[in-house]
């Protein structure tokens, strides 16, 4: 039998509970997508590198990594990244491109109905 890996982070803890509420208030299967994937374990999380959103992330598209975003590469393009958290030159990266960086929580707030969101990882 295997032991369910419980999450001790509240922050994180409370961002998944929110997700589950705004999927079922929202009729956003997204939302649930994303919260599942923030249940597993963290070693499981997506690691993206600015090139491959530039590769995949089209104009007028938000970007969702359930995970880290590292800086490897150039962002060619003005995107929004949503993601759990950036390292310290990705964050100047995508300023210096004229993007937008916030965390999970932000995008929730700003596009409950999860409209225009490409998830990467």
């Amino acid at each position: 039998m295997t032991k369910k890996a419980n999450k001790t982070n509240p922050a994180l803890f409370s961002l998944i509970h929110e997700l589950k509420k705004q999927s079922n208030l929202k009729d956003a299967a997204i939302w649930k997508d994303i919260a599942l994937r923030l249940e597993k374990p963290k070693n499981n999380w997506p690691i993206v590198n600015l090139n491959r959103i530039s590769k995949y992330i089209k104009d007028k598209e938000t970007a969702l990594i359930p995970g880290k975003v590292l800086s490897d590469g150039e962002l060619t393009k003005k995107v929004s990244i949503a993601a759990w958290s950036f390292s310290e030159k990705a964050q100047v990266k995508i300023k210096k491109a004229g993007g937008k960086y916030m965390t999970i929580e932000e995008l929730l707030k700003n596009n409950p109905d999860g409209k225009n969101i490409r998830i990467l990882g």
